[in-house]
């Protein structure tokens, strides 16, 4: 298992910017895939970025990938959420959560490939 745990959330206005983090412990950093997902009250947690172990794959989900990118520092153990330009539709909890089975170099998509979850971090576009 991967203790996950994400930082970043807060307030923002509408056309913003915020970096989330989430920093894993317990296994090895560039052994396991991870995704971001966010969770509203009028949605399951939905898709929103991935990348692969190595970080030499990664995708963002194609409403949001004009706006946000994904990013990992394995010496850090740390992926990040960068998001820019948000929109008060944006304002969601966000989880990261740790992939541990993906094969090589790839990114899955569905929230049951996920084994590890952090507790999330909310993110509010108001103004």
């Amino acid at each position: 298992q991967v203790q996950l745990a994400e930082s970043g959330g807060g307030w923002v206005q509408p056309g913003g910017s915020l970096r989330l983090s989430c920093v894993g412990s317990g296994r090895t950093a560039g052994t396991y895939a991870m995704g971001w997902f966010r969770r509203t009250p009028w949605m399951e947690r939905e898709f929103v970025a991935a990348i692969s172990a190595s970080g030499g794959t990664s995708d963002v989900d194609s409403s949001m990938k004009d706006r946000f990118t994904i990013s990992r520092d394995n010496a850090k153990n740390t992926a990040y959420l960068q998001m820019s330009n948000l929109r008060v539709e944006d304002t969601a909890v966000y989880y990261c959560a740790a992939d541990l089975s993906a094969p090589f170099n790839t990114i899955r998509y569905g929230r049951s490939y996920y084994d590890s979850w952090g507790q999330g971090t909310q993110v509010t576009v108001s103004s």
